[in-house]
């Protein structure tokens, strides 16, 4: 988050009574335990900014470095978060659940503590620390860096506190179950009362109305894991064809691998439709009816099918992770990467190629679903990471809708959200091997796209960095649970008949009402009014209409191919297939291209390369109303400076400032360089006395 905030202010008053100081550090900080505070009039006035269930367990007055000027104010330590007070700044009522402040304590990637020339990484609860630090820095999972030096004059003792309070409260949040989120009464909300600014797609109602929305008339809204007796991992509802039934779905998913068969992501307005499934058990009998039923559902009325492998060039979840840590790495203040060296660097990463591998696969599929009605499935081995990104990023680059900022919100909720993308496991679990921040990933390619398309996209950078940060905050269950059945059942959602499926869960008390919980689309209790107001895009062309840019069918763009094939889109290229399933060692695959493509893709071509050899021809004829066809080479791909280099404000002076007093800011900031460096251009120039205002304008 980059935004100052409002509110309620603690008005801490520095406390005259100090904990004795024994060899290890206050005596009032037991040995493995987590430091009481001293003051009880502390804890109650720190109440009233606690979230429910959080409690204050430490606080030191500092004060805020890297920043020009430096913040006076107070560090504070909860069960939940470290989050600093300015002095002078509110917390407002409301906007209660989070703020620039704030560090998540499963936010926290690295504790560092600092006395003059030494320097100790705290990283569990038995670390020791020998010294009182003057300083301590908290590197943020998000790129974000808190630093935090402590004032003199007796008050050491609390800054030895706090510092072993967040290492011990960090220790703990790690081995406690993951935090509940906030139910709408507890946030001042009544829940009657307050409707979900997104459709969160937990009655069948949402997605009907969904369904109508994309015109999909050959589908409907399938009851068939309403009780999760499907799969736990998929939504209660999704779309299926129009002549399956339930009975033939629940037969056909089981041939899938975790029950995850095909079903319809989005329905192109020429015709076409995109599905995602999960991978296909090859020992399946092809001759069985439940494998014929399967077959038409991937089919959904088309003549041709293309089956997407998912995962193919790209990245595994390991080299996601391995990326990741790298860039984080590298953007840390203190990385040891020489200036002339830090470009190659980067690209030592890896990440920035990871991007473009997406947005090159994305871009193919979107010649596939756009250029004749096809039906194009989607096909990933767990149906869960890879098969969202690019579904999403099809979206996108196909469909206007999806770039507003209500469609956006709806895009991620039902690709990644309902889908069931383990954000848990992916961003804060506890096995390393499974950790993959695919989600931030793809984050990055829709800000990619952001840079190439300003005029096409209604939500800004801000946005993307507000989403970004939001898959740490621990006051939703959006990004703190793997599955929708999960979220359902923390929130009591599913109490009338979850025991069946989780033994050992109790219902609560009869009569009890159901509280529902935030999602992270209720931005307006997280954020204020002006802070919304520039998640908007200035640079959004209005007249990127969703309901008049393609008309329903498009008969002119299709390009004739033959009836009944399927094909498998594999490394750029399309391979005829005898059958549907199993199409994973099928010894019918033929190494030659479809008849509709000049020659076959090559790594450094993309299948819409081919197809158009320029941006704007589609063959003889122009590109359709809409469709986006992202730049992926060289330059093309940049780093997204504003969210890796939060840690480095330094950096940060150059990029444009989402308001006009920050762009007075950074002006004046400029402005007091080229006073410094007035002197050091020519003694010709300084003898000229010239004014900095001058020079700026000459400049430009």
């Amino acid at each position: 988050m980059w935004w100052g905030g409002r509110g309620q202010s603690f008005d801490i008053a520095p406390q005259k009574e100090q904990p004795e100081m024994g060899l290890s550090g206050p005596k009032s900080v037991q040995e493995g335990g987590i430091p009481e505070p001293r003051s009880r009039q502390l804890g109650s006035r720190l109440a009233s900014g606690c979230l429910p269930g959080e409690q204050t367990l430490a606080w030191a007055p500092g004060v805020r470095k890297g920043l020009e000027p430096e913040l006076p104010g107070t560090l504070i330590c909860t069960n939940l978060r470290v989050t600093f007070q300015p002095c002078g700044w509110r917390r407002s009522q409301d906007t209660p659940l989070s703020s620039e402040y704030d560090f998540a304590l499963v936010n926290i990637g690295r504790l560092e503590a600092v006395s003059g020339l030494s320097r100790v990484q705290l990283h569990r609860p038995g670390a020791l620390l020998k010294f009182i630090p003057e300083e301590i820095l908290i590197h943020g999972r998000d790129f974000r860096l808190l630093r935090i030096g402590f004032e003199a004059g007796g008050l050491e003792p609390q800054a030895f506190q706090v510092t072993m309070a967040i290492v011990q409260a960090r220790a703990q949040s790690s081995r406690a179950q993951p935090y509940t989120g906030i139910t709408l009464s507890k946030a001042g909300q009544s829940s009657g009362s307050r409707k979900p600014s997104i459709p969160l797609l937990e009655t069948s109602e949402d997605w009907e109305t969904e369904r109508k929305k994309q015109g999909a008339s050959a589908w409907r809204v399938s009851l068939a894991n309403e009780r999760f007796d499907v799969a736990t991992s998929l939504p209660r509802y999704f779309w299926v064809p129009n002549r399956t039934l339930d009975s033939e779905v629940r037969r056909a998913f089981s041939h899938f691998h975790q029950g995850r068969g095909p079903r319809l992501c989005w329905h192109h307005p020429g015709g076409s439709d995109l599905l995602r499934c999960g991978g296909f058990y090859a020992a399946s009998d092809p001759n069985k009816e439940d494998i014929r039923a399967a077959e038409s559902m991937l089919q959904a009325g088309h003549a041709d099918v293309v089956l997407v492998d998912a995962v193919d060039e790209l990245p595994s979840l390991a080299d996601v992770r391995l990326a990741h840590l790298r860039l984080r790495a590298l953007c840390l203040p203190d990385s040891s990467v020489a200036e002339d060296k830090w470009l190659s660097a980067l690209e030592g990463t890896r990440w920035l190629d990871y991007v473009r591998s997406c947005l090159r696969k994305a871009s193919d599929i979107s010649v596939l679903v756009t250029s004749r009605v096809r039906s194009v499935v989607l096909q990933e081995r767990g149906d869960r990471d890879f098969n969202g990104l690019l579904s999403s990023l099809v979206q996108l680059l196909s469909a206007p809708e999806a770039r507003t900022l209500l469609g956006f919100q709806s895009l991620v909720q039902r690709e990644w959200v309902a889908a069931g993308h383990p954000f848990l496991t992916r961003l804060g679990g506890t096995r390393v091997s499974e950790k993959a921040p695919v989600f931030l990933l793809f984050l990055d390619c829709v800000w990619q796209l952001l840079q190439q398309f300003p005029a096409e996209f209604e939500f800004s950078e801000f946005f993307l960095l507000a989403l970004h940060d939001s898959v740490r905050v621990p006051d939703t269950l959006t990004f703190l649970r793997d599955t929708p059945w999960e979220r359902g059942k923390q929130s009591g959602q599913f109490n009338s008949y979850t025991q069946v499926y989780t033994p050992g869960y109790s219902q609560p008390a009869a009569g009890n009402s159901v509280n529902p919980q935030l999602s992270v689309w209720d931005w307006d209790l997280r954020y204020s009014n002006e802070q919304i107001l520039q998640f908007h895009n200035l640079g959004y062309d209005p007249e990127h209409c969703p309901d008049s840019w393609l008309p329903r069918q498009q008969s002119s763009f299709m390009v004739p191919g033959p009836p009944s094939s399927v094909w498998l889109f594999s490394r750029g290229a399309l391979t005829p297939l005898n059958q549907l399933c199993p199409w994973r060692d099928s010894p019918s695959l033929l190494a030659v291209s479809s008849r509709w493509l000049p020659r076959p893709a090559i790594s450094s071509e993309s299948l819409a390369d081919q197809e158009w050899g320029l941006p704007s021809y589609w063959g003889a004829c122009p590109l359709p109303s809409g469709l986006l066809l992202p730049g992926y080479l060289g330059p093309q791909i940049r780093l997204w400076r504003r969210c890796y280099l939060r840690g480095r404000p330094e950096v940060q002076m150059g990029l444009s400032a989402p308001t006009i007093s920050g762009l007075q800011d950074e002006l004046s900031h400029l402005q007091e360089l080229l006073r410094k460096w007035t002197p050091r251009i020519s003694p010709e120039d300084h003898s000229k006395n010239r004014d900095p205002n001058t020079i700026l304008s000459q400049s430009h």
